[in-house]
């Protein structure tokens, strides 16, 4: 039976209430509780091999963490640095550090030692926990509140997981923690500045569930797989919270190397995925492979966040698969806010309506509600604030001034939404380029660029022009054939007047051969516009 959860989008929303208790814990009160089935398979780098982990393992493994962490003095509120690749014991600890109380602090293995070491004393992190891969890093980084450091593997100096873990008890007897203290830090992207760290507590989990539920239309006997780093907050938006409130199982890749479509395709045929969710890259990368070899008959429902979704791959991956993709929208801050939802029309190009237990809306600089089509702020209602919501950027009051005004949390995202209430993602409130007296979101121009078979990638700029102010400047790494030309610069201009509009074409195409990214894969607009200002302005 493949009836969607949510049948019909305008009952859903009205009659969804949030349920936050005054104490909650999502190790014990998820986890522990759910029935003793299969909740986390990790498929080797090849994908010829699984282990797999029941919610009743997992209940012992953490608890025995929960262990190791009290002996070494690690208590409720510490904050520990968690830099662990797509392993089962990054779950172990997680869920160890959920039932002690104390604040974990994901981050990417690509992260270098200033990368450590930045975070560490931004948050002021007592303990730090990696392999023997990344220990380096953290050892030679200059982190003068690290008190203990935990290895998965083998290191002089360090605590032994395995060995710990050995003699730890399987029973833990853990404080109530309260659904409003700390639950984990993550830290931004940083693709406009240092990283900031986003404060996130007890309750986020609970906001998950629209994520779980209704974006990804996830039920307990499903098998889903997100792929993302364990550092990313997407590992919690697919890989984690909502999944098992659901009591889906969840599947992870402990990739080594350089992404291979062929063996994505073969995993999600060998361990049946039912429920798929990647980046529209990915889609398009599977897609360069003959799917028709793959038996992806399980595969039920599929979606997409994070770039532009463009028709062509939409289209594609219907005419293959069957299975209409879905598109919506959230942050590190958030949980899903806007989706797509099988039990609705979908519209090209639109990010869908607000998630239930969201007010979402377009709102000027003073919180005005505007209009259908009129561009503004994406913003949600904060009073109530939704469990999903993060509460703070820690230490960082001036930030956070500058995103709660009033009774609205500002995402620093751009839109406007139609008549019907979808809404059109327009970019960041930074990138935003004003040329020649039009607004114009770099999101639609990337995309359009996207579509045309020359492109790989694309990030679009204002760069500036002594007639217009600004103009749109797009820089584009080709796919393998395709060679600069002006004849290839026009063609890609053309594409993007005829997709777009015809003033928001880029009036210069600079081809590169990489895009200057952040450690979690986002582009770097910031890093190119202000590269545009100091070479035209002749600094």
């Amino acid at each position: 039976m493949n009836e969607p959860n949510m049948k019909n989008y305008e009952e859903t929303c009205r009659d969804f209430k949030w349920d936050v208790p005054e104490h909650y814990n999502f190790g014990f009160d998820v986890v522990d509780k759910q029935e003793d089935k299969t909740a986390l398979i990790t498929v080797s780098s090849d994908g010829e091999n699984a282990v797999e982990h029941s919610f009743n393992d997992l209940k012992t493994l953490s608890n025995k963490f929960a262990n190791v962490l009290k002996k070494y003095d690690i208590k409720k509120g510490d904050r520990v640095f968690l830099m662990l690749p797509r392993i089962p014991e990054w779950y172990v600890t997680v869920l160890g550090m959920i039932k002690a109380g104390v604040v974990f602090m994901p981050a990417t293995v690509q992260c270098r030692a200033k990368d450590v070491e930045y975070r560490v004393n931004r948050a002021g992190a007592v303990a730090a926990i990696t392999n023997e891969e990344n220990a380096e890093k953290i050892d030679s980084a200059n982190c003068p509140s690290l008190k203990t450091k935990i290895v998965v593997g083998e290191r002089e100096n360090w605590v032994n997981y395995k060995k710990e873990m050995g003699s730890s008890s399987e029973k833990f007897e853990g404080e109530k923690t309260k659904s409003s203290a700390p639950l984990l830090i993550y830290f931004t992207s940083g693709t406009t500045g240092n990283p900031k760290m986003v404060l996130h507590t007890q309750a986020y989990p609970i906001g998950h569930t629209v994520t779980a539920k209704f974006v990804q239309d996830l039920r307990k006997d499903d098998v889903h797989w997100t792929v993302a780093d364990t550092g990313w907050a997407k590992t919690a938006w697919g890989k984690l919270f909502g999944q098992w409130i659901c009591g889906a199982t969840v599947v992870q890749h402990n990739v080594k190397g350089r992404f291979s479509a062929a063996n994505t395709l073969k995993i999600m045929e060998k361990y049946g995925i039912t429920t798929f969710c990647v980046p529209p890259t990915i889609y398009r990368m599977l897609l360069l492979e003959d799917i028709s070899k793959y038996d992806l008959s399980k595969l039920r429902h599929c979606c997409s966040a994070g770039e532009p979704l463009n028709p062509e791959v939409i289209n594609q991956w219907k005419k293959y698969t069957g299975i209409q993709m879905l598109d919506f929208f959230g942050q590190t801050e958030t949980v899903a806010l806007l989706g797509n939802f099988r039990c609705m029309p979908v519209k090209p190009g639109s990010v869908g309506k607000p998630t239930p237990g969201h007010y979402v809306s377009v709102v000027d600089e003073k919180g005005n509600e505007l209009p259908p089509d009129a561009e503004g702020h994406i913003a949600v209602k904060i009073n109530p604030s939704p469990p999903g919501l993060f509460k703070e950027y820690w230490k960082d009051p001036e930030k956070n001034n500058e995103v709660f005004k009033k009774e609205w949390y500002y995402t620093g995202d751009k839109a406007y939404k139609d008549r019907d209430g979808y809404f059109y993602f327009v970019g960041r409130s930074d990138d935003v380029i004003k040329a020649s007296g039009y607004r114009i979101g770099p999101f639609e121009v990337e995309s359009a660029l996207i579509e045309h078979p020359s492109v790989t990638e694309a990030a679009v700029v204002g760069s500036p022009d002594p007639v217009r102010g600004l103009i749109v400047k797009a820089f584009v790494v080709l796919a393998p054939g395709y060679e600069p030309s002006d004849s290839l610069t026009k063609e890609l201009q053309e594409h993007v007047k005829k997709v777009t509009a015809p003033y928001k074409y880029p009036r210069e195409i600079e081809y590169v051969k990489t895009l200057p990214k952040t450690i979690s894969g986002k582009i770097k607009r910031k890093e190119l516009r202000e590269a545009e200002f100091r070479k035209k302005s002749g600094k």
